[in-house]
């Protein structure tokens, strides 16, 4: 599984649970990285709009 903004493979634990969460857009749940969710913060609901 990638990124939506950096396009890099996000890490999958033991659980087949993603080391970053999934954030809602357009009613499509779209899946970060956690380096993004540190960089972009508040604002990434509003950068994955664009």
């Amino acid at each position: 599984m990638k990124c939506t903004l950096c396009k890099r493979k996000i890490e999958i634990s033991f659980l087949n649970k993603i080391k970053g969460t999934y954030v809602k857009v357009k009613g499509k749940l779209v899946p970060v990285c956690s380096d993004c969710q540190k960089r972009y913060g508040d604002e990434l609901k509003n950068v994955l709009k664009v």
